[in-house]
């Protein structure tokens, strides 16, 4: 046999492996997403089955009925009223201060790039006390803007797009200080359409790190009408019983935002992630 078809077979039975395992990698991974779906559409008894009810044939909106009979829309307003301001706010410190920690030459620019660079390494326990006395001093303690305002400052969000910045051309930014444009000229018009990605990718970290901060949420919101949809739902698990149906419908309704957000952002966010490879 020659060498030639060898190859051939062993290149047809590496894509056969190669499918192979991919296909049960995206199952392995899309059946709790899967358990979460069909959970939510079947019966409160259904659902404490054993052995449990793989596929569904009695479709019930019993879950999705308790649900909407709870202010499930009002903590979802408040998940993406806090996750959306986040990633705008967030996205917009950290491009300008990461294209300054970039660009610009100063007394200090490395001393104040590593203290970001160190304050990823803290845990946001460490500053918790020191966070909530901030927050209560400024009144805006059991507020939405209490969880809003400490993440603007995200020091990986300044350390990323300080990386994105370091590819625009420092020529071209003098070309255009030469024929007369201003600061907020070239950060609108040269800067921000090169970091375009990376932009993308940012938002996309900060909506889902925003959504998902339960332990922030946690601490700073009391109030069951400025709850979040993970508080909420956290406050329908009972002490002697949980409906797992309605937790399921819950789960649903939240995957729903962040689904969203990565296939509205899929391609500049996979642009991101190249760029910053190469990059590295």
């Amino acid at each position: 046999m020659s060498k030639k078809i060898i190859s051939k077979i062993q290149g047809i039975a590496f894509n056969f492996t190669s499918m192979l395992f991919l296909t049960l990698a995206t199952i392995l991974f899309f059946f709790p997403f899967y358990w979460i779906i069909t959970g939510s559409f079947k019966s409160r008894i259904d659902n404490m089955k054993l052995p449990p009810i793989w596929f569904p044939l009695n479709i019930s909106l019993e879950s999705w009925e308790s649900l909407f009979k709870q202010p499930a829309f009002n903590w979802l307003f408040n998940s993406i009223f806090i996750s959306l301001f986040t990633m705008i706010l967030v996205c917009f410190v950290s491009t300008l201060a990461g294209y300054v920690l970039a660009k610009k030459r100063f007394i200090g620019v490395k001393f104040i790039f590593g203290v970001f660079v160190f304050a990823m390494a803290l845990p946001k326990q460490v500053v918790l006390v020191p966070l909530v006395r901030q927050v209560a001093a400024m009144g805006f303690h059991n507020t939405m803007w209490a969880v809003i305002l400490p993440a603007v400052g995200w020091p990986f969000g300044i350390f990323l797009m300080k990386q994105f910045s370091e590819t625009v051309p420092t020529e071209l930014l003098q070309a255009a200080k030469i024929d007369g444009c201003n600061e907020v000229k070239i950060f609108t018009d040269i800067v921000v359409p090169i970091v375009k990605p990376g932009i993308a990718a940012l938002a996309i970290f900060t909506f889902i790190s925003s959504w998902n901060d339960y332990f922030l949420q946690l601490i700073m919101l009391n109030n069951r009408a400025k709850l979040t949809l993970q508080l909420g739902l956290a406050t329908l698990q009972g002490e002697f019983g949980t409906d797992y149906g309605l937790l399921m419908a819950g789960a649903t309704l939240a995957a729903i935002p962040i689904i969203t957000m990565f296939l509205t952002f899929q391609k500049s966010f996979t642009q991101g992630i190249m760029i910053g490879a190469v990059k590295g």
